[in-house]
């Protein structure tokens, strides 16, 4: 990819970005050298694992790969068997550590993720934990190497620690005894290593032994008395041990690491590898970026794009096509309504999409790759090379023409601009058919009406606009394919104060043909403004009618229900009637039986009995009947259902939870409340339950929450042998479950005892909102011992 188009299209701003997000140097290097890719097996393979890479960020939050130090040079030295320093070998327990540590933050708490393709990183990683765990023991910092090391090492400082103790015993016995007068003052200090005491310069002779320095004035010598320079002597050899034990205890650890180097290597590898892969994720985070889909058509789709360097706030996201009906798009448009942005976008995202990053776009964005992006954008003239702005940009061709292929990207900025209008129009409009008539992609913003004529008569050629409020005076900065745009030069004017006078002078200077074709644009934009402003509004008057049939729907439910309901009440209370009727028959019968009366007709007594018991009979089968059997709107089979899954037995008119599976014959049970009654599959139909919509975590597709609890919520709690107080903060959490699970009614079981805990409920269910009401149950419910709440 030519350095050129990256400069133009300021993808180094993006690579700053980047680098930015890396934590360690290794990993930063690796971002500053990120360059596009043209294999698309290799485009592909970074698109997925910054994908992956992205979704566990979501999952598990951010994770760094700080001091991960560049320990090549140190694996090099074991690999030809010398010792490493300890600043060395604890820059490798760093990197281990932090080897651990990733390796904790890919691990998985739930079995039911899918494997993705960071795992195989991931698992590569060796932690060598038995290593970091003995350097650290031997190790304590860079400048202090622990007793415990070795046995020989703890019994060399022990040597030390007696050795010293002796000779501040001694010296302070002469600090503080015989030398004291002729001492410059009372202390013990050191010079070249070894304790002295400093002597007055006149006293020298009175404290014998070995001068070793004097203050820079000459009054003070810094003597080390004779009497321990033995013991000097023995500290100095005891250190002398001592840095040669350490030797030996680096060399045993540099030893230990060398038999784990390809290891060690290996890790250092994919630390940097997925701290560059991470980098990428989270810069994709940031700039709230989706990954794009590639083809090798040649095919552009940019959906809601926004351009990564523009305040996110402030950028208004774009629709770009290019490469499907037409391979040659020609924007125009006034200054600075965004059509050098538009064509920048385009740019940059192709270099992002082939460098692995995500782009700022909607899912399911298309790219292209190319081989090469040409852009000739802005300004570049040059004093020294003798080049005005037209020469640089037709240096710029002329070396995109010569180089650019069917699998070559060209961006041009006003081309054409510069030189006289009429051949600047021209030369454009042969570069652009030359380019055309190639097939190669290219993207060209202008100003000149020629330009638009071209792209309107010509097959595989678009125009394209920015547009622009005049109104306002403001560009909008949306692009509108298909619909040339217009400079509004003369409009912009008037608005700014310019007198008519003048504008008409100006409109007299161009041509017939050229006004009316910028009246055509006007007539085309207008158009198309009306058009957009009446789709608009179709949209809304569908969005009212679709929610009015929701409102009948819901409105004729609600009258069948309530129809259903007082048909089956009136039929019930018959029913009661003619039972009553028919037990009073039926002790009547038995009277007559009883006293055996001769002048009784049990015949005719009978015959009655049986028309009144036929009657119920009739009456009994009305009821059953169903007043207009309800189908489901679906039928269902067993595997749409659920255990939880909210439903509606139509039969009984009553919505429910499914609490079993079905049989084989179809059957299953259905809790309702605190009825749980056995229905078949084909009397049930499924009904939708209330989502609650997380905004911050739809992106993942984790952010809705069917409201299911029906399935784990009992109708009744068992509050028995628990104080008032445990009672109430766990019949407390119960109420919410079941208010969430919709259950109409809740069994809450306290016994009868003292009464202490019956009250207590009775006067926290007074207090809930959600609580319609409550009373004790009946004979058969738990009598006194229980309580029976009816929720909202």
């Amino acid at each position: 990819m030519n350095q050129k188009a990256l400069k133009a299209l300021e993808y180094h701003k993006i690579i700053t970005q980047l680098t930015d997000k890396a934590s360690s140097s290794m990993g930063k290097e690796l971002c500053r050298s990120l360059t596009p890719y043209t294999d698309l097996e290799q485009i592909r393979l970074m698109q997925t694992q910054t994908r992956d890479a992205l979704s566990r960020l979501f999952k598990k939050g951010t994770i760094s790969f700080g001091s991960v130090k560049d320990i090549r040079g140190s694996l090099k030295r074991l690999e030809i068997g010398s010792t490493l320093g300890i600043t060395e070998i604890l820059a490798i327990c760093s990197l281990l550590e932090n080897v651990n540590r990733v390796k904790a933050y890919s691990r998985s708490d739930r079995s039911d993720v899918l494997p993705d393709s960071l795992d195989g990183m991931f698992d590569c990683l060796e932690p060598l934990t038995p290593l970091t765990s003995e350097i650290r023991r031997c190790i304590l910092s860079e400048d202090e190497i622990s007793d415990d090391a070795s046995p020989a090492l703890r019994q060399i400082r022990r040597g030390m620690k007696l050795v010293n103790d002796r000779i501040h015993s001694q010296l302070s016995g002469l600090v503080n005894g015989s030398a004291r007068t002729y001492l410059q003052d009372s202390v013990i200090t050191m010079r070249n290593g070894r304790y002295c005491i400093p002597v007055k310069a006149e006293y020298k002779g009175q404290v014998p032994g070995m001068i070793h320095d004097q203050s820079s004035t000459g009054s003070t010598l810094f003597i080390e008395p004779m009497a321990i320079v033995k013991l000097n002597n023995d500290m100095r050899e005891l250190e002398l041990q001592e840095q040669k034990e350490i030797e030996v205890i680096l060399a045993s650890l540099s030893e230990q690491i060398a038999l784990d180097r390809e290891s060690i290597s290996l890790d250092l590898e994919t630390m940097v590898q997925l701290d560059f892969i991470f980098a990428r994720a989270s810069l994709a985070m940031e700039m709230n970026a989706s990954e794009p889909i590639f083809n090798e058509e040649g095919r552009i789709h940019l959906k809601k794009a926004r351009h990564p360097l523009i305040d996110k706030k402030k950028v208004v996201p774009i629709d770009i096509r290019l490469g499907d009906d037409f391979d040659l798009l020609v924007v125009t448009g006034p200054n600075t309504g965004g059509k050098t942005v538009s064509l920048k976008t385009v740019g940059l995202l192709t270099l992002m999409g082939q460098s692995g990053l995500h782009i700022p776009a909607y899912d399911r964005s298309e790219l292209a790759v190319f081989h090469e992006v040409y852009a000739d954008i802005g300004d570049e003239q040059s004093i020294e090379q003798s080049l005005s702005t037209f020469s640089s940009h037709m240096t710029n061709v002329v070396s995109f023409l010569s180089r650019a292929d069917q699998n070559s990207l060209v961006l041009f900025d006003e081309l054409g601009a510069g030189t006289d209008p009429t051949e600047g129009a021209a030369l454009a409009i042969a570069i652009l058919s030359t380019l055309h008539e190639q097939g190669i992609r290219t993207m060209a913003t202008t100003h000149y009406s020629e330009l638009k004529v071209y792209a309107l008569s010509t097959a595989g050629v678009e125009n394209a606009c920015c547009e622009f409020d005049v109104e306002t005076l403001r560009p909008t900065y949306r692009l509108l394919i298909g619909v040339p745009g217009k400079s509004n030069a003369f409009a912009i004017s008037s608005k700014l104060g310019l007198p008519d006078a003048i504008i008409n002078k100006a409109k007299e200077q161009i041509s017939e043909q050229d006004e009316s074709f910028e009246d055509v644009l006007s007539s085309l934009e207008n158009s198309r403004v009306i058009i957009e402003n009446e789709r608009l509004e179709v949209e809304r008057y569908k969005e009212e009618v679709r929610t009015l049939k929701e409102q009948l729907e819901a409105k004729q439910e609600k009258l069948d229900e309530r129809r259903e309901r007082i048909l089956r009440e009136a039929n019930e209370e018959a029913l009661a009637i003619l039972r009553e009727t028919k037990e009073y028959a039926d002790q009547t019968m038995k009277l007559f039986h009883k006293f055996q009366k001769d002048h009784v007709d049990t015949a005719a007594v009978e015959k009655e009995r049986q028309n009144i018991r036929q009657r119920m009979s009739q009456a009994e089968k009305h009821i059953t009947l169903k007043q207009e059997t309800r189908k489901p709107k679906k039928e269902l089979n067993p595997k749409d259902l659920r255990l939880g899954e909210s439903v509606k037995v139509l039969s009984m008119n009553l919505k429910g939870t499914v609490s079993s599976h079905p049989d084989s014959k179809g059957y299953l049970f259905v809790q309702m409340g605190i009825i749980r009654s056995k229905v078949h599959i084909s009397d049930l139909e499924l009904v939708d339950e209330p989502v609650i919509t997380n905004a911050a975590l739809s992106r993942t597709g984790a952010g809705k929450i069917r409201m299911s609890k029906s399935s784990s919520i009992s109708t009744e709690i068992n509050l028995l042998g628990k104080t008032v107080d445990e009672a109430i903060a766990e019949l407390d959490k119960y109420l919410d479950d079941a208010y969430l699970a919709h259950l109409k009614t809740v069994r809450i079981v306290h016994g009868k005892g003292t009464g202490a805990l019956r009250k207590g409920v009775h006067n926290y269910l007074r207090r809930q909102k959600h609580v319609a009401s409550f009373r004790l149950g009946e004979f058969g419910e738990g009598d006194a011992g229980v309580t029976i709440a009816d929720l909202k």
